[in-house]
Formats: C-alpha cells, structure tokens, sequence
C-alpha cells in the first residue's frame, strides 16, 4: 500500500508528546520517503509563527537526542508550519485551521486528505472532534480524513462508551484510529505470525497443553512529575486496561479468517466477550514506598508532587482472567504492571503443562521444569524457548536450556513504533488501531473492579512488588533478587 500525499494536522503541537515521539516520528517518516509530499500544520495556543515553532521543534528535537540540528533543521524547514488555536476556541478559530490547511495543501500540490492527531488531553478529545465536525473539516468529500485519538479511551466504561458516541457522530469508524503504541511493537506483530506460520506451536496453543500465561509490564521509573494525571489513573487504566489487555487478545485470540484489519480486530473483540470480569479475588494493588532503584533513592508515591498525601491510587496491579471458551477453559492470564520495580521488562511468558507422569521420581537429584516460551518486548525484542536436557556424567540430572531469536540481531533495529503507525494511519491501515467494540469489552472486564473498595499493598521502590500479588503471580525479579 502507498502512502498518499497529505496535510498532517497535529493539535496539541507544543506538548511533550509531539516533540518527544510524534514529531521525530515524523522526521523519520520523511526520512525514509523523501519524496512523499506531506506538510505538518501544528495548533496550540501558544503566540508563535512558523518560523518561531520550527525553532521551538529544533531545540526540542535536539534535546530528546537521536537527532540531528542539521537533520532537524531540514525537516523543520520543508515539513512544519503553525497556527495558534486558542484555549476557549470559536469555530472562527477551525476554520483559520481549515484554511491555512487548505492553503498549504494548494501550494505544494497536496490535494484533500488529512490527518488529524489529537496529541491532548483526554478531556479535550471530544470538544476538538466536535469542532471538526461543525466547521466541516471532518467531511471526505475530496479525499480522506482520518482523526488519531491518543489513550486513554475514557476512564470508566459510561465515559468510554460517551467518547465513542461523541466521535461517531461526526466521523465514521474507518476513520477513527486509537492509538496503542504497544501493538507497533515487532514482537507484537509477530505473535500472530509465529502461530500462524508455525503449526507446531499451534497445535499446542490451547488448554490441553499450556498451563498458564503471564503477560508482565514491569517499570523501573516512578511517576515522576506525572503525579496530577497518574493518581487519578492508577496502573488499571494507565497499563492494565489499554496496553496489556491488548497482548492478551493477540495472545489468545483465535486464528482470524484473513490478515485484513477487520477480521483480526472481529477476533479480538471475541476474547474480550469470552473474558469474566475480573473477581475479587483475582486482583491484587500495590502502591510504592520510598526506596531504592539502579541505586538512585526514589520517594513515596505519597509524597510526589501533586498527589495526594492520603491516596489509594494502586502503582501496581496484578489481574487474573478466565477465558471461558473451549480454547481456554481453566487456563489462567495474569496481566500484570507496576513502577518503581526492581527492573524493567515486558514479557510474555507462556508455561506449558509439565509431564503426567515424573518419570524421573525415582532418580536422586532429578527434576523437571516445564517448558516456556518467553516474548520478550523490552529492552530487547526476542523469543525464546526453554527446554530439559540432560547435564553430562552420571544419572538423570535435568537442567534447562534455551533456544532464542533476537529480532534485532536477526534483523537490526526495527522501525520506531510510532512511525510504524503513522505508516499505517496514512496507509488507511487499522489492523494495529482499537476499535470502539475493543475499548467498550475491555472496560467491562475492568469496570466491576475499580468501583469496588480494595485493599492497596504497599511495596519498597526496587523491590519486586507487593508480598500479596505471590498468591497470582511471581514477584518481578524474584529469581535475581538477592
């Protein structure tokens, strides 16, 4: 598929999302296709000029590294462009955007379409896509139009459903994409092809032959300066309900009829619809204390800025889910966050049922560990597979081995993940976006736990996480603490 030419409209332009990933996805964007006619008109309330804003851009870029002055420069000069939108905003103000849009497109040749990337606050979402709607800019009537919404997706299941609501009434729904910036991940992607290219494993992907599956999201870095926002989000709607909720569809998800977006996302809405919500006893929420991290010392979460010094925000939660369908009946999926963690790692880690039958009960010293296969997300994108053999010498002495693939050693290092989707939202491709019927299911399985009242465990900064969450799934770290 060809990326067309076009006007990106990037609102919220002067926010730590665009100059930290949107933009410099952007510069590789146009690095990588030096002839695709596309400009960047950038909005926020900010009192600049084009000039001014590329400055701005340039610095920040910069200053983010990996780039460039000279490359930055470049890029500012022949992509970006800026219209102030005021805060309290009239449709006097969309329509300057419509036009200065129109009036770039008209210079370099461009024609209709248009992207529209709401890098802003959640509470801005729906008064900018009415905006659109009202002012006409939403219309595909000489070229596609495509509006890209940021999570999280609502906060609860009423807030999600009224956010779809308000978006589908002024655009359709193949031309909303809802970013995860989880599933541009290579690794992520190739769960599908590793069971569908791969029918030995399969095979094996069902109830009969896995036991458990462990999807993990640990995090080395506490909430920083992002105290506001993070205690009114907690790690549920922050990782949980978005971010790992996604890689267990992908992981449990069955075999889709084609590889076209509707048919993966179709079989990704059944597992959602096939999930319990989550029980009592099938949560457990930990919050970090001061401690120790990488040996730099890290407060309480109590006492960061901007939260409050008696809050029960969870930093840590771990879920078990049941699957209740013939695939999956009785097999547990235990998603699992949290900051201030011993390390950092995103995995997957499937644990296969060990043999019926010890066959080495009767051989002194002799055990055997059930097979895993483990997705690796970060730092390093990889898969391996552990298996028994038997050490040299004398008896039956089992130890585990490893066969692994390292994507980026097989292949170098993949394209960034939010090029990779600025890619797909210009191809017109959804198979990496959420559809509405996606963040609506996936609120129900977490809707009945966040109204409940919970227990709240508290765990040191650098520790594993709380003592309680054993009871679901192995402390993060545990094999190397000391």
């Amino acid at each position: 598929m060809t990326l067309d030419p076009h006007v990106f409209v990037l609102f919220g332009g002067t926010g730590d999302l665009s100059k930290r990933l949107v933009l410099p996805a952007l510069l590789d964007l146009s690095k990588a296709n030096p002839d695709l006619d596309f400009v960047v008109l950038a909005t926020a309330r900010a009192e600049l000029n084009d000039a001014q804003y590329r400055d701005e851009v340039v610095r920040g870029m910069v200053e983010v590294g990996g780039i460039t002055k000279r490359e930055a420069e470049r890029f500012a000069k022949k992509r970006l462009y800026f219209q102030t939108l005021d805060n309290d905003p009239t449709p006097d103000d969309y329509e300057r955007i419509r036009d200065k849009a129109d009036g770039l497109a008209k210079k370099h040749g461009i024609g209709g379409n248009r992207v529209y990337y709401l890098a802003l606050p959640p509470g801005a979402f729906e008064m900018t896509a009415g905006w659109l709607g009202h002012t006409g800019m939403n219309a595909e009537q000489n070229g596609w139009v495509r509006i890209v919404v940021e999570k999280p997706f609502g906060h609860d299941l009423a807030s999600a459903r009224h956010l779809n609501a308000v978006l589908h009434r002024y655009f359709d729904e193949h031309q909303i994409y809802r970013i995860d910036h989880y599933l541009a991940k290579e690794t992520v992607q190739n769960l599908l092809v590793f069971r569908m290219a791969n029918p030995i494993f399969e095979r094996l992907w069902n109830r009969d032959t896995i036991e458990r599956v462990d999807i993990l999201v640990a995090e080395t870095v506490d909430v920083g300066t992002r105290g506001g926002y993070y205690d009114h989000a907690g790690a549920t709607r922050d990782m949980i309900q978005n971010h790992l909720t996604q890689l267990f569809t992908l992981v449990a998800m069955e075999i889709p009829a084609a590889t076209d977006a509707d048919a993966i996302r179709a079989e990704k809405v059944k597992v959602l619809r096939s999930t319990l919500p989550v029980g009592r006893r099938d949560a457990v929420f930990g919050q970090y204390t001061a401690g120790t991290v990488d040996g730099r010392e890290v407060i309480g979460y109590r006492q960061a800025p901007k939260v409050r010094p008696d809050s029960d925000t969870p930093t840590f939660a771990s879920f078990r889910l049941h699957v209740e369908n013939w695939r999956w009946q009785g097999v547990p999926f235990v998603l699992t966050t949290g900051k201030a963690l011993r390390e950092r790692v995103s995995e997957i880690v499937v644990t296969f049922r060990t043999p019926p039958v010890a066959f080495f009960r009767d051989v002194e010293g002799a055990s055997v560990a059930p097979n895993q296969l483990r997705f690796e997300l970060q730092p390093d994108e990889a898969f391996t597979l552990s298996f028994g053999v038997k050490r040299p010498g004398d008896g039956f002495v089992v130890v585990p081995q490893h066969f692994s693939f390292d994507y980026n050693q097989a292949f170098g290092e993949p394209a960034p993940a939010y090029r990779t989707l600025v890619e797909d939202i210009i191809r017109g491709d959804q198979t990496l976006f959420v559809h509405a019927d996606e963040v609506e299911a996936s609120w129900t399985l977490y809707d009945p736990v966040l109204r409940r009242s919970r227990t709240v465990y508290p765990y040191p900064a650098g520790s594993g996480g709380p003592q309680e969450a054993t009871k679901l799934t192995p402390l993060v770290g545990a094999a190397d603490a000391p």
